[in-house]
């Protein structure tokens, strides 16, 4: 085999254990809606204590992300992952059982999104592309974040069953258990950002340098800015939906299915933007997916809501729905390369989860003090016109003024 066969080929075990974690840590929480209503009967507690909860978990997801990112890239990806298993393991068994609020909050909130931190996209796809040429990057990056939404796919069914079969308590224990897979399949990502087949083409700067560039770059804060709405909007939708549909008369079954659609339609949405991303203009892209999310939610919202117009809603959200991620963390690579993407990249998703706190918290806030979901909702729609709007003027190219260097042959 050539050494050119050699840089074409994918890494594929890198590629499949990576996915499979991404299944494994983005399954639970995208399911964290369905526990909102039992764990509520049982507690007596508002839909405002929940709601913070998972907004916590959102934020300190987003709080760890530049740290665990930078961890990886420096002490190595298949350690942090280790870190991961145990961190989101201990939030589901201390959520099965919160004494009180703050321990709900401790659970369910810090544990379990530093767990998530820890094990997310931001630190595998540093892995990835580390190991992938740049012509394979935005296609790697589509895989991983449909693996993803396989996890959502397959976790809405399988948290419905096991909360019938175990109680809620129980399918929390038996989400833990699940976390045991981890550090096996994290072996495969092994490796830190000077290790892999594109370190040589790697520009050397320190942490703290990168941060600096970053943080002086427009395109990189507008994407930064962006991404905020990104998780405002789908994070309201993961933890508010079920029970939305429920206040408005829908079925039960129909929440399911829908988060089963969302998920499923993901993977479609995931991988078409990991091709659409190697091949046209990332930014405009991004307006589209975010302008299109706004003109979805307003017609869901405007015409009669039906079992049928919420699964044609679901199956239309499910494909914008992480088709952000690829193109998002692709631009990063662009504009910086890979040395320090999982820190750089890490810090764009805390802006998303900045916006998912926000998403969360104001849902089960407004909805206490309103009695309905719409504010939040037609905020999202007012958030995903800004969003368009920023990504336009983003130049994808590397970041003026750095040398660029040639991929490791």
């Amino acid at each position: 085999m050539t050494a050119m066969s050699r840089k074409e080929t994918m890494p594929w075990a890198i590629i499949i254990c990576g996915s499979v974690i991404a299944m494994i840590t983005f399954g639970p929480r995208s399911a964290m809606g369905f526990f909102q209503l039992p764990l509520l009967a049982d507690t007596g507690w508002s839909r405002e204590t929940f709601g913070l909860a998972i907004a916590i978990q959102n934020l300190f997801w987003g709080l760890g992300q530049p740290f665990f990112g930078a961890l990886g890239d420096k002490y190595g990806t298949a350690r942090v992952l280790m870190a991961s298993a145990v961190l989101y393991a201990a939030g589901l068994v201390l959520m099965a059982h919160p004494a009180s609020p703050a321990m709900l909050h401790v659970g369910a909130g810090v544990l379990i999104g530093l767990g998530i931190a820890a094990g997310s996209f931001s630190v595998i796809l540093s892995a990835f592309a580390r190991n992938v040429t740049p012509a394979q990057r935005s296609m790697a990056f589509g895989i991983a974040t449909a693996a993803g939404s396989a996890g959502m796919m397959v976790f809405a069914p399988l948290t419905i069953g096991l909360i019938s079969a175990l109680e809620w308590r129980g399918a929390l224990y038996a989400m833990a258990a699940m976390m045991a897979a981890i550090p096996f399949l994290a072996f495969a990502l092994r490796g830190n950002a000077a290790s892999g087949t594109q370190s040589a083409a790697q520009f050397q700067q320190t942490a703290g340098e990168a941060l600096r560039e970053a943080l002086g770059h427009r395109s990189y804060l507008l994407l930064t800015s962006g991404f905020f709405v990104c998780g405002f909007q789908v994070a309201f939708i993961t933890a508010h939906f079920p029970a939305y549909l429920l206040d408005i008369g829908i079925e039960a079954w129909v929440g399911g299915v829908a988060m089963l659609l969302i998920g499923g339609f993901n993977i479609i949405g995931s991988l078409a933007a990991g091709y659409i991303g190697q091949h046209y203009s990332k930014p405009w892209f991004l307006a589209l997916i975010y302008i299109g999310r706004s003109i979805a939610v307003t017609a869901f919202l405007l015409l009669p809501i039906t079992a049928t117009s919420v699964i044609v809603f679901s199956a239309v959200m499910g494909l914008l729905w992480l088709s952000t991620v690829p193109p998002t963390n692709g631009l990063v690579a662009i504009m910086f390369g890979t040395r320090h993407l999982g820190l750089l990249g890490g810090i764009v998703f805390f802006s998303h989860q900045i916006g998912s706190f926000l998403g969360v918290w104001l849902g089960g806030y407004l909805y206490d003090h309103f009695g309905t979901y719409d504010p939040v909702w037609w905020i999202g729609v007012a958030l995903g016109v800004f969003a368009a709007v920023v990504h336009v003027p983003i130049r994808e190219a590397l970041v003026p003024g750095r040398p660029a260097l040639a991929p490791a042959e």
